[in-house]
């Protein structure tokens, strides 16, 4: 028993004097109502929970309100906290700007709401501080995760995710979760690159580092969405969407040095699946299958009719058109998921003609006999839309490597 004690004496006080293991980086921005709080559960929770030497930094985004002096309280009242003051604003000028100067072996970052369940940090901040992974995140989408949020927000996050996995081939399953890390000397590397001040920060991080070569380190976590967020959804989406415009442009032309990054770090980056080529294939199947529908309806319309002709030829095609993108398109060999990857395939194409069909049903709903022309013009805009629907879909997810790689084989 006495040396239970004198153990549990000695790992508390090394907790309290030996160098910072972790800084957990809150970034607020006029959120006197719910930072001290918030702090002193993290407080209260790492004195409790976590045996390591940590420390909070409230990093002050140009709050205008009472922010500063609550932080300046928390700071003087609770030992480990300490307040940055930056006076522009932006989540991720905030992040670089403590990461930057911080002296702690590994970098923690969470929303002041702690939408998170803080179980969850040890588990995040383990495999860093092994030297197992370089970076991990929170996510939200795994299947073993506990999510209360809206069916807005839920939906507006999955299409973020799969939007990074279709144009950017992202193979982590969460950029969004406010819940990250990252060891102390990747960030030293990635963060000079990394040009994003704002919410498209981490996701700009997470793209750099998986295609630098790092590993990515992924714990599933309890969220409850706060229903006080002020975070404005558009405008954040069009940030990110013009990020991802960026980032492909820079990976595309050689601006972002991935290998040079990749060779600082003593890591390889990974083959990259060419989204222009893609594209490319999947237009010309699409053309194929084009062709062989029309083929198909004409040999079929005069002994069927042209409702059942219309129903088979557009089956038959695209079962053909999944066939052949999982081959020609996306590299995919091997019986391994045929069936299911055709079954997606025609959820795939379900939706897209949804989306056609819709569009059309709308318009006579709007205008009872419109002209020829305009439903010309609007089957146009919705088959474009459609087919861009169906790109994204079968590459971030029917056909993402993720998803393709295990037990089958890829090119």
């Amino acid at each position: 028993m006495t040396q239970t004690v004198t153990d549990d004496v000695a790992a508390e006080a090394t907790r309290d004097t030996g160098p910072v293991v972790l800084d957990i980086v809150i970034p607020v921005h006029n959120e006197q109502a719910a930072l001290a709080d918030s702090v002193r559960r993290v407080h209260r929770y790492l004195n409790e929970s976590v045996p390591l030497r940590a420390r909070i930094t409230i990093a002050d985004n140009a709050s205008v309100d009472e922010t500063p002096r609550v932080a300046a309280q928390l700071a003087a009242d609770l030992p480990g906290v300490r307040v940055v003051r930056l006076e522009e604003k932006g989540r991720g000028r905030a992040l670089r700007e403590v990461w930057t100067r911080s002296d702690a072996a590994v970098l923690v970052y969470m929303d002041v709401d702690l939408s998170t369940d803080l179980a969850a940090l040890a588990p995040l901040v383990a495999p860093l501080i092994s030297g197992h992974s370089d970076l991990a995140i929170g996510t939200r989408l795994a299947r073993s995760a506990r999510v209360q949020r809206g069916p807005k927000r839920e939906i507006i996050s999955r299409c973020y995710n799969m939007i990074l996995k279709s144009t950017l081939s992202a193979g982590f399953s969460d950029a969004q979760c406010g819940f990250k890390a990252i060891r102390a000397d990747v960030a030293a590397q990635l963060l000079p690159y990394v040009e994003d001040t704002g919410w498209f920060f981490d996701t700009e991080l997470l793209i750099l580092a998986e295609r630098s070569g790092l590993r990515i380190h992924e714990v599933p976590v309890d969220w409850v969405d706060d229903p006080d967020s002020r975070v404005d959804i558009v405008s954040t989406a069009a940030a990110d969407l013009k990020g991802i415009g960026r980032l492909l442009r820079g990976f595309a032309g050689g601006a972002i040095p991935v290998n040079t990054i990749a060779a600082q770090l003593g890591k390889s980056g990974g083959p990259r699946r060419s989204l222009l080529r893609q594209a490319v294939r999947f237009g010309a199947v699409g053309v194929v299958s084009t062709v062989a529908y029309t083929v198909l309806f004409l040999l079929m319309q005069g002994w069927a009719g042209p409702q059942p002709a219309n129903v088979i030829a557009l089956l038959l095609t695209a079962l053909g058109n999944t066939a052949a993108n999982r081959r020609f398109t996306f590299g995919v060999g091997g019986r391994h998921r045929r069936g299911r990857h055709h079954v997606e395939g025609l959820i795939v194409f379900a939706i897209a003609l949804a989306l056609t069909s819709g569009a059309l049903a709308l318009l006579h709903a709007v205008a009872e006999s419109p002209h020829h022309l305009v439903e010309l013009a609007v089957l146009v805009v919705a088959n474009l839309l459609a087919t861009v629907v169906r790109f994204v879909l079968l590459r971030g997810w029917v056909f993402h490597p993720r998803r393709t790689t295990t037990g089958g084989t890829t090119r």
